[in-house]
C-alpha cells in the first residue's frame, strides 16, 4: 500500500501522533518518552506561547490505515528575523525503516515551508531551545535523558541518503563527580570571589525562587544563549511559562545561583536528579502511576546520576572563572546527597568556552546529534 501524510487536525490524530513514539520504542532500553500531555500542550497554539512568533503543522504518515510515521512543520518567524534566514524547521520526527515514509514525511514539509516562502530546512529543532533538538549519531546504546532525542541508527542514514548535510553538532558528556573539588576550580574560585566580589546563594522555597528570581534566571538565558545555534530568544510570556513549568520540579538543593557584592543575579545552574527511568516507567502517562515513578526520583533520590539542566552565565563573565563557583557548590552537594554522575546535555561542539569546564573531571564524551539542513 501507498504511504499517505496527512495534517493532525484533531484529538484523534494528535492521539495518534504522540502515541507512534510510544509504540515504535516501545522494546527499546534506552528511549525515554516525553510526557503525552507536555507534547499535547507543546503542539497546542493556546497553550505555548511560542506561537505568538511561530505557526506549526503536525502531520502523519499512514499505510494501510496504520500510523507509521509522523513529523512536525514549524516556521519560527523571530528566530528568521533573528539569524536573517528562510527556513522552515522539522521536529518530533519518528519513522519505521522504509524509504517510502520517510520522503514522505520529509517532501511534505519541504513543500509546506516552500508554499510559505522558506528557502531552506533545518532540524531536528523545536520552537525555542527548550525543545528536544538534534538527531542522535552516536551513542545509541546508551540511555537518554528527559530532554533530548532518542532514535534509531537508521535515522541519520535516512537523513544522508535523501541529501541532508550536517548544520550543527551537539556533545555530551557523562562526568564523573569527583571526591573533592580540583584544585584548578578551587583557585579560581578563590580568585573570582576576591575579585569581582561573586558568591554563592541558595533557595529553599520554591515560590519565593520564582517570584524573585524567576524572571532574571530567563533573562539571563536569553543574553547567554543569545549566539548559539538557532536560538530564539523567549519573550516574557514564554518566560513566565517555563518558570511554571520548570522551577517547581527543581532540587533547590541543586540550584546555585551566582550573584554579585549587591545581590544581582549574574548567573545559575539548574540540575535535576535523573528522571529518565522514571519516565521510562510512567510510559508517557503520570496516571494511574507514572507520577509515582517521578516523584521518587525527585523526593527519594533513587538514581546515581543528575542532569545539567541549564548552565548561564551573563555574557560580561563568561570566560572568567564565574561557572567555577557552581561546580564549587555542586561537587560537594552531589557527594552529600550520594550522586555519581552527571549528564552534560547537549553543548554545541564550537561551544569551547564550556567544554573547557570538563578538562579536570573524569569524562566521557557518549552521545554526538546533529541538525541537519538543506536547501529547498
Amino acid at each position: 500500500m501507498s504511504v499517505t501524510v496527512k495534517p493532525v487536525t484533531t484529538k484523534k490524530e494528535m492521539k495518534q501522533f504522540i502515541c507512534f513514539n510510544y509504540e515504535l520504542y516501545k522494546d527499546s532500553p534506552y528511549a525515554v518518552p516525553d510526557l503525552y500531555s507536555d507534547v499535547r500542550d507543546t503542539l497546542d497554539p493556546a497553550k505555548n506561547a511560542a506561537f505568538e512568533f511561530s505557526e506549526a503543522q503536525p502531520f502523519i504518515a499512514l499505510r494501510d490505515g496504520k500510523v507509521v510515521g509522523r513529523i512536525v512543520a514549524i516556521i519560527n518567524h523571530k528566530a528568521n528575523s533573528a539569524w536573517n534566514k528562510k527556513a522552515v524547521r522539522f521536529g518530533w520526527v519518528d519513522f519505521i525503516d522504509d524509504a517510502e515514509v520517510v520522503d514522505a514525511l520529509f517532501t511534505t514539509v519541504e513543500q509546506w515551508g516552500k508554499e510559505r516562502g522558506m528557502e531552506e530546512i533545518q532540524g531536528p529543532l523545536g520552537f525555542t531551545d527548550f525543545d528536544p533538538e538534534g538527531m542522535l549519531i552516536e551513542g545509541f546504546d546508551r540511555i537518554g535523558t528527559i530532554a533530548t532525542i532518542y532514535n534509531y541508527p537508521y535515522y541519520p542514514v535516512h537523513m544522508e541518503r535523501m541529501g541532508y548535510t550536517k548544520d550543527a553538532d551537539w556533545q555530551e558528556y557523562m562526568l564523573t563527580a569527583p571526591k573533592e573539588l580540583p584544585e584548578k576550580h578551587a583557585r579560581i574560585t578563590r580568585i573570582v570571589q576576591e575579585k569581582f566580589g561573586l558568591r554563592i546563594m541558595k533557595y529553599t522555597s520554591h515560590r519565593k525562587l520564582a517570584r524573585e528570581r524567576g524572571v532574571q534566571i530567563f533573562e539571563i538565558l536569553n543574553e547567554a544563549y543569545a549566539d548559539l545555534y538557532g536560538f530564539s530568544a523567549l519573550s516574557p510570556k514564554q518566560i513566565q511559562q517555563y518558570i511554571a513549568m520548570y522551577l517547581p520540579l527543581v532540587d533547590l538543593r541543586l540550584v546555585p545561583l551566582i550573584v554579585d557584592k549587591d545581590d544581582n543575579l549574574i548567573g545559575f545552574g539548574i540540575l535535576l536528579p535523573s528522571l529518565a527511568e522514571a519516565f521510562q516507567k510512567a510510559k508517557g502517562f503520570m496516571l494511574p502511576f507514572g507520577w509515582w515513578h517521578l516523584l521518587k526520583a525527585l523526593k527519594w533520590n533513587n538514581t546515581k546520576t543528575t542532569e545539567m539542566l541549564l548552565v548561564a552565565v551573563k555574557p560580561e563573565y563568561q570566560g572568567k572563572g564565574a561557572v567555577a563557583l557552581i561546580f564549587a557548590d555542586v561537587i560537594p552537594t552531589h557527594n552529600q546527597l550520594g550522586y555519581k554522575y552527571s549528564e552534560s546535555n547537549p553543548e554545541l561542539e564550537t561551544n569551547s568556552k564550556m567544554q573547557a569546564q570538563w578538562e579536570y573531571f573524569e569524562r566521557e564524551n557518549h552521545k554526538r546529534r546533529r541538525a541537519y539542513m538543506k536547501k529547498l
